[in-house]
């Protein structure tokens, strides 16, 4: 019987297996599930808003972009805003945990240190919070930092950590 050929991995396949650092600082790929990107495009009333919001102060970098729409690197993923003057946020809440949590809204799972760095950041700037950051869970499976804020146009992000990644899916 042949002896099984090893096969060679390309050096950022090793990196995402072994949870090394990719090139751009803070930005670490965590498990299978993470290994390619999503896309999100959202409604967004003012550009130049949009840019100040996403770019400035939760620090996207901006891609592509035209007079309609804005790329964003959000933490690895592309998010698009697309100016649409008349778009209304959409105002629907569930409980959870003892807070009525905006539906939709997308964000992403930081690290504690970086979910702490932004909660600071976005504090200092002003920003509007629909339920300030805090601990929910506190005890339970999926414990876990969260925070709930909305961009200049409405639209409502979730950013949360956990003090062990695992806990994400805990049920």
């Amino acid at each position: 019987m042949p002896r099984a050929q090893r096969v060679r991995r390309p050096p950022s396949t090793l990196r995402y297996m072994l949870r090394v650092p990719l090139p751009v600082p803070g930005r670490i790929w965590y498990g299978p599930s993470m290994t390619r990107p999503f896309h999100l495009a959202f409604p967004v009333h003012d550009l130049a808003a949009a840019r100040a919001f996403y770019g400035g102060i939760l620090g996207c970098a901006e891609g592509r972009s035209s007079d309609a729409w804005i790329d964003f690197d959000l933490h690895g993923h592309q998010i698009v805003a697309h100016l649409d003057p008349a778009a209304k946020p959409v105002t629907v809440s569930n409980p959870v945990d003892g807070h009525d949590v905006p539906v939709p809204h997308f964000g992403v799972v930081l690290t504690m240190a970086d979910w702490q760095a932004l909660a600071d950041r976005l504090t200092a700037a002003g920003t509007r919070f629909g339920i300030a950051p805090h601990i929910r869970f506190v005890g339970q499976p999926g414990e876990q930092a969260t925070m709930f804020f909305y961009d200049p146009s409405g639209n409502a992000l979730e950013f949360k950590a956990f003090v062990d990644d695992a806990m994400l899916f805990a049920t």
